[in-house]
């Protein structure tokens, strides 16, 4: 029997990284003096791994990483008109609207009445606990937990701290790298629900196979687990 069921937000709950793929192509157009897309991004992206330790995940850290890179690029001859238009790429991210995904509010609805449901998810403090605000799903959630990283400990961490054992425990989401693969390390289970994006960082190229792991199609099939029936 599960006892906790824990969501990831961004692209679980509601779109997310479209905006990035979005916000990437016009900052490779603001920067095309400087390379062609593919060179721009794929820099912009070593830099988002360097900084990772740094600024850590979300729209601010990638705002940064933006600056960060153009300045490189440009041989730090980045003009304030440009630095400008690169803030506002950040700032369009923050204030776009935070719209739940098909089916996700139902089956959240349906759990929520039989199981302690919490969300997980990595990225800035304030802006993730501004997002499940806006989203209108916060009334679901016993607890919204922001972590700097999910690997195996943070998730055991998590459980512990919970007196839950991992056999009775679900993750949900839609990153097989850090919502899957190490709740399934620990001996939990893991629901896949595949996002349209993905991250460079967050792919896993090996087909995964596991006991304990859910490859669904879409939120709804979630409630079709033996689990819940």
């Amino acid at each position: 029997m599960i006892e906790l069921i824990a969501f990831d937000a961004d692209d679980t709950l509601w779109p997310n990284e479209s905006y990035f793929f979005q916000s990437q192509k016009e900052y490779a157009r603001l920067m095309s003096v400087y390379g062609s897309k593919e060179e721009i991004l794929e820099r912009l992206h070593n830099t988002q791994m360097k900084n990772l330790g740094k600024y850590g995940y979300g729209i601010k850290a990638y705002t940064l990483s933006m600056i960060d890179n153009a300045l490189e690029i440009s041989s730090n001859n980045l003009s304030g008109e440009i630095t400008a238009q690169i803030l506002e790429l950040g700032t369009a991210m923050i204030t776009k609207p935070v719209t739940p995904l098909e089916n996700v509010a139902l089956v959240l609805e349906r759990l929520s009445k039989s199981h302690q449901l919490i969300t997980i998810t990595k990225g800035d403090l304030l802006d993730q606990n501004r997002k499940m605000e806006r989203s209108g799903l916060q009334k679901y959630f016993s607890e919204v937990i922001v972590v700097s990283e999910k690997d195996n400990d943070t998730y055991q961490e998590i459980l512990d701290q919970r007196n839950v054992t991992a056999e009775k425990f679900l993750m949900v989401g839609n990153s097989m790298k850090s919502d899957i693969l190490p709740v399934l390390n620990i001996g939990g289970y893991g629901a896949y629900v595949p996002f349209e994006f993905t991250w460079q960082h967050e792919r896993v190229n090996e087909p995964v196979k596991h006991e304990k792991l859910f490859e669904l199609k879409e939120m709804q099939e979630l409630l079709n687990l033996k689990f819940f029936n």
